[in-house]
């Protein structure tokens, strides 16, 4: 469960919770003599207190604040802000105060500390934030592997690789530009250029870049859709790490050719509201989608305060996701049952302390639950994970399977009754 609170303004998850629930099947190690779980390192969910930037001082709403962020100050040279600023400024404060209220009633129905998220083992106040945590070294080498594959001629009409309850071995398995799937009830580990990633229950997944698309069409018709686009900003430009898409790239993502009559359709924005003007008014009606919702995700420390003050002009604590429903033609939707006209609700708020690991967004399939056709088939668009009872693709899919990112729970002897299948898709 990802879900901790439900409230009418919104929802309160638990990310690593989810995370770590997506392994309680476990991983046999042939010849089935011995199981092993694993669960998501829990320091990359620690956020103790605010990070917020020097120049920066203010209440850290819906909680009480900090008083040992009060008092830090540098001189910044003062000049008039930009259209994009005053645009910005000016939907702030249209949100802020739903976000404001929302998030502290939120808050207030957790009782306990452990509800915010995580069963985090550092002593509460230390600011985890500055502590220093090894990167995974193997990360860049996907978009690396990604970019080569589109040099190599491609089989066209490849069969699905799928990993059984059966398969002994996956050590000859092709993941680059090959939809591969495991079909166990159990994670499994995989190994790409002499690094393991572990695969979640139920899951499938293509790695391959924006031009190598073509294994997911055909593969199944989805009912939803999320999409997390790596937008071009400023600060991108000047990361050598971070590849971005420019608007009339993302809009060539086949999302009508992998969508099923009906189908819900989310896409995370960054707070440039020349992001989500492109996504309104040319992105969704050029994939024939009308947008039904807007909702924001608030990240929160363990102690409830907002990450960066709210009302701060360098960073929000927020996200945006715009919902849409995909209409599709009149002649496709003849004799193939859609779902009932479901009214998406607007407005709606995700509360949760993030990870601190760049672009690891929280689950949506369980707060999404009941406006999608019952057992709906879910894809992610420009994933970096995993997800059980998901298709996910984007040129980084592997990158937070990586097995670096867990650690072993437990070890037990002659497993074969701990694999219980304990799979939804949404």
């Amino acid at each position: 469960m990802s879900v901790v609170k439900s409230d009418i303004v919104g929802w309160l998850l638990d990310h690593l919770a989810y995370i770590n629930q997506s392994y309680r099947c476990c991983h046999h190690i042939p010849p089935d003599t011995q199981c092993r779980r694993y669960v998501f390192k829990a320091e990359y969910f620690d956020i103790g207190k605010p990070h917020i930037a020097d120049s920066e001082i203010g209440s850290q709403e819906p909680g009480s604040g900090d008083s040992r962020l009060r008092g830090r100050k540098c001189k910044r040279k003062s000049r008039e802000p930009n259209q994009g600023e005053l645009e910005a400024q000016e939907y702030h404060e249209k949100v802020s105060q739903a976000i404001r209220n929302g998030t502290r009633k939120l808050i207030e129905q957790s009782i306990e500390v452990g509800e915010l998220g995580t069963d985090t083992r550092v002593p509460a106040g230390e600011d985890c934030t500055k502590k220093q945590i090894t990167p995974v070294i193997a990360n860049s080498m996907l978009i690396e592997l990604c970019s080569m594959a589109k040099q190599m001629v491609q089989e066209q009409h490849q069969p699905v690789q799928v990993i059984s309850d059966e398969a002994e071995s996956v050590d000859d398995l092709n993941l680059l530009a090959h939809l591969t799937e495991n079909g166990s009830d159990c994670a499994r580990i995989v190994t790409l250029m002499g690094q393991r990633y572990l695969l979640p229950p139920r899951s499938s997944f293509l790695l391959s870049d924006i031009s190598c698309m073509e294994p997911l069409l055909g593969y199944k018709k989805y009912d939803l859709i999320t999409l997390d686009p790596p937008w071009e900003n400023k600060s991108v430009k000047r990361s050598r790490g971070y590849s971005y898409l420019f608007p009339w790239q993302i809009q060539q993502i086949p999302v009508p050719a992998l969508s099923a009559p009906g189908c819900l359709v989310v896409t995370w924005v960054t707070n440039r509201q020349r992001h989500l003007r492109f996504v309104k008014d040319e992105l969704y009606p050029s994939w024939s989608i009308e947008v039904v919702a807007e909702w924001h995700w608030v990240k929160v420390t363990r102690h409830g305060e907002f990450v960066v003050p709210l009302d701060s002009t360098h960073k929000k604590p927020y996200e945006i996701l715009v919902l849409g429903r995909y209409k599709g033609s009149s002649e496709r939707q003849n004799g193939e049952p859609i779902t009932k006209t479901v009214t998406v609700p607007d407005c709606k708020l995700l509360v949760s302390v993030p990870c601190v690991l760049h672009s690891h967004k929280p689950p949506l399939g369980e707060v999404l639950k009941g406006l999608t056709r019952p057992h709906p088939k879910c894809l992610e668009l420009f994933a970096r994970n995993l997800q059980p009872g998901w298709t996910s693709w984007g040129n980084e899919v592997l990158r937070f399977q990586h097995l670096d990112y867990f650690q072993e729970h437990d070890t037990m002897e002659g497993g074969s009754s701990c694999c219980i299948s304990q799979t939804s898709t949404i």
